[in-house]
């Protein structure tokens, strides 16, 4: 699961959007005596992207995404 970038085709917005995702993880909590949390290992296991939306123009239907060579 690597790093998408994403474009506006309506707009040309390369830097700004708004994305919601599902994403499954395994971690390892780690609390001190005083209550403190510290999350470490922590492995994404299952990532699902629901929802890309640009917060210029506020579209979400022309948001393309990118592959790593283009930009």
């Amino acid at each position: 699961m690597g790093v998408r970038r994403y474009r506006c085709t309506s707009c040309g917005n390369l830097t700004r959007f708004d994305v919601t995702m599902t994403r499954r993880t395994r971690a390892f909590h780690h609390y001190t005596v005083g209550g403190e949390l510290t999350v470490e290992d922590e492995q994404v296991l299952d990532e699902k992207t629901e929802q890309v939306s640009c917060r210029w123009c506020g579209t979400g239907g022309t948001v393309e995404g990118l592959l790593e060579a283009e930009g």
